[in-house]
C-alpha cells in the first residue's frame, strides 16, 4: 500500500472521528435527565428519526454478511430482501406501529419495550422477563455487528481488525455517554447521508468495472450452475425470484417482519417529536431503505461475477461469505475506498450506539429499578442514581461486545443466527396486538415469550428447522396466531383499566381557525 493511499483513508476516519465527538459535546446537555438520556425528551423530528431507524437497521452484517451471503445464494434476485426491507420493515412498520407507538407510550409514560408490557399488561414479572431476554439477546447480537468490519480492514490497511474494533467501540462509547439518544440520533443522521452517498457510489463503480449494468447481468446469465440451482434452471442467478424461492421469502420475513419486534426499532418510534412527525418520517425511512438495504442486496447479487478469485473461499473450497463483498471493493479507487471504509463503520457504530443505549437503558429501568424499587428515594436523587447506573452499564456492554468480537467462542456464533428470531419472536406479536386490541391478554404475553425463546433455543440444539433464518420467521408468524387464540381463553384484564389506556387515541383537540369567512348562500336561497 503506498503512502497517498494510506493518508487518504487515514485522513476519512479522523475527520468522520472528530465529528462523532463533536456531535457527542453538542447534545450532551440534553441527556441530563432520565427521559433525556434515553428517548432525548421525545423531541426528535421526522429527519432525525427516520435516518436513526435506518441506520440502526442496517449495519455491517448487512452491507458485508448478508449481502454477500444472499447474493451468491440468490444472485440479482437477493434485491427482493432489500425490497421487503424497505416495504415491510419500514413502510408497513412505520404505518402500523409509529402513531400509536408514540401516543400510547406517551400516555403509559413508558421509556422502554419492557416497561411497555409491564405497564400495558399490569405485570411487573412481564417487565422483569422482557427485559431479561433483551439482554441475553441483544449482547451476542451488539457483538455481531464488528464482525463485518474484520475483511475489510485488513484489506484497506493491513492491519488486525482488532485494533478497529476497540478503537470504534471507545469512540462510540465516548459520544453515546456524552448526549445519550439525541447524540446517537444526530450521529445516526450524518453516518445515514454516507451510507446514502457511499453505496449509490459504490454500485455505480463496481458496475462499470464489470462492462457496465447490461455487461455485468449478461456475464452473470452466463455463471455455471452449482448444487443449489435446480437441475436444468438456466441463468438462475439473474431470475426473478432466483434459484431458491422459498428460502429467499424466509429471509424476507425474518430481516423484514423482524424489526417490529426489535427493541432498539420501536424505541425509534417512542422519542419521534409528534404524530405530523410520524407521517413524514414514513416517507423518508421508506426511500432511506429503498436506496441502503436494496442497494446492498443489489449489489450483492453480482458476487458471482467474482467466482474465479481464490480470496473469497476458505480452505475447503466452500465460499467465505464475509470475504465476498470485500473482494468486489479491492479495485476501487483509494477515495472511494475511503468513503466505504467510512460507510461500513457509520453502518457499525449507528447501530452499535443504538444496541447499547437500548441495553443499558432497559437493565437499568427495567432490572434494576424495578428489583430495588426503592419509592422512598427522592425524585431527583433516582434520576440521577439512574443516569449514573445507565452510563456504567453501557460501558459494560460495550466491554463486553468487545471481548465477545475478540475472542468469539463457538455458541456465540450460533446464537447470533437466532437472536432477531428470539427477540422478534418474543415480543413482536404481544407488542402489536398490544396496541390495536384491548382483548390481548397477559397470559397471551406469556405463552408468546415461552414459545419465541423456547423454540428458539430448542431449535439451536435440535435442528429440526436447518436455517436458523427460516426458524425466526417461524417464530415470529406463529406469534402473530398464539397471541390471539390465547387471549380468547384465558382471563381478560380490568375493562376500566384497559379502557383507561386505549383513550388515548380517542382524545379530540380543539384548535383556533386561523381564518373564519362565512360561507356564501346557493344562489336559490338568496
Amino acid at each position: 500500500m503506498d503512502a497517498k493511499s494510506l493518508a487518504i483513508k487515514i485522513i476519512f476516519l479522523v475527520v468522520f472521528f472528530a465529528v462523532m465527538i463533536a456531535i457527542g459535546i453538542w447534545t450532551r446537555k440534553k441527556a441530563n435527565s432520565v427521559e433525556g438520556f434515553v428517548l432525548g425528551g421525545r423531541t426528535a423530528g421526522p429527519w432525525l428519526t427516520a435516518f436513526g431507524y435506518g441506520t440502526s437497521y442496517f449495519s455491517a452484517v448487512v452491507f458485508i454478511g448478508y449481502a454477500g451471503q444472499f447474493g451468491w445464494k440468490y444472485g440479482v434476485a437477493s434485491t427482493w430482501i432489500g425490497i421487503g426491507n424497505a416495504v415491510i420493515g419500514s413502510l408497513l412498520a412505520w404505518i402500523i406501529l409509529g402513531r400509536r407507538t408514540r401516543v400510547m407510550t406517551k400516555h403509559l409514560n413508558s421509556k422502554t419495550m419492557p416497561d411497555f408490557f409491564g405497564k400495558r399488561f399490569d405485570s411487573k414479572a412481564l417487565r422483569i422477563t422482557a427485559a431479561l431476554i433483551s439482554f441475553i439477546f441483544l449482547i451476542p447480537y451488539t457483538s455481531s455487528v464488528y464482525n463485518g468490519l474484520s475483511r475489510l480492514f485488513n484489506m484497506a490497511f493491513n492491519i488486525d481488525y482488532k485494533i478497529c474494533i476497540i478503537v470504534m467501540a471507545a469512540l462510540t462509547c465516548v459520544y453515546v455517554i456524552l448526549g445519550g439518544y439525541m447524540a446517537t440520533v444526530v450521529n445516526d443522521f450524518v453516518q445515514g447521508i454516507i451510507m446514502l452517498i457511499g453505496i449509490t457510489a459504490v454500485i455505480v463503480s463496481v458496475l462499470n468495472n464489470n462492462g457496465g449494468f447490461m455487461g455485468a447481468l449478461t456475464t452473470l446469465s452466463n455463471t455455471p450452475a452449482d448444487a443449489s440451482v435446480p437441475a436444468g434452471m438456466q441463468g438462475a442467478f439473474t431470475s426473478f425470484f432466483g434459484p431458491d424461492p422459498l428460502n429467499l421469502l424466509g429471509v424476507i420475513v425474518l430481516t423484514s417482519l423482524g424489526t417490529w419486534g426489535l427493541p432498539q426499532m420501536v424505541g425509534k418510534f417512542y422519542a419521534i417529536k409528534d404524530e405530523k412527525a410520524v407521517k413524514t418520517g414514513t416517507i423518508i425511512s421508506t426511500i432511506f431503505a429503498f436506496v441502503v438495504a436494496g442497494g446492498c442486496y443489489f449489489l450483492g447479487g453480482f458476487a458471482r461475477l467474482y467466482s474465479e478469485n481464490p480470496a473469497i473461499y476458505k480452505a475447503d473450497g466452500t465460499p467465505a461469505y464475509d470475504s465476498i463483498i470485500p473482494t468486489m471493493l479491492e479495485g476501487l479507487p483509494d477515495i472511494l475506498l475511503g468513503v466505504v471504509i467510512v460507510l461500513v463503520l457509520s453502518a457499525s457504530m449507528s447501530t452499535l450506539s443504538s444496541l447499547v443505549l437500548t441495553s443499558s437503558s432497559t437493565v437499568t429501568l427495567d432490572l434494576v429499578a424495578q428489583i430495588k424499587n426503592d419509592k422512598k428515594v427522592d425524585q431527583k436523587k433516582k434520576e440521577k442514581t439512574q443516569l449514573i447506573t445507565m452510563r456504567l452499564f453501557l460501558v459494560f456492554f460495550i466491554v463486553v461486545s468487545v471481548l465477545l468480537s475478540l475472542n468469539p467462542p463457538t455458541f456465540i456464533a450460533q446464537l447470533m443466527g437466532y437472536s432477531w428470531g428470539a427477540l422478534a419472536g418474543a415480543f413482536l406479536a404481544p407488542f402489536l396486538w398490544g396496541l390495536y386490541w384491548k382483548k390481548t391478554t397477559k397470559v397471551s404475553v406469556w405463552a408468546c415469550f415461552i414459545f419465541g425463546v423456547g423454540f428458539t433455543v430448542a431449535n439451536m440444539f435440535f435442528k429440526f428447522i436447518a436455517s436458523p433464518i427460516n426458524a425466526g420467521a417461524v417464530t415470529m408468524l406463529a406469534g402473530l396466531v398464539i397471541v390471539p387464540l390465547v387471549s380468547l381463553i384465558t382471563p381478560k384484564l380490568s375493562k376500566a383499566k384497559v379502557d383507561d389506556i386505549f383513550k388515548c387515541y380517542d382524545e379530540k383537540v380543539t384548535i383556533e381557525k386561523r381564518y373564519s369567512l362565512p360561507e356564501e348562500a346557493p344562489a336559490d336561497e338568496a
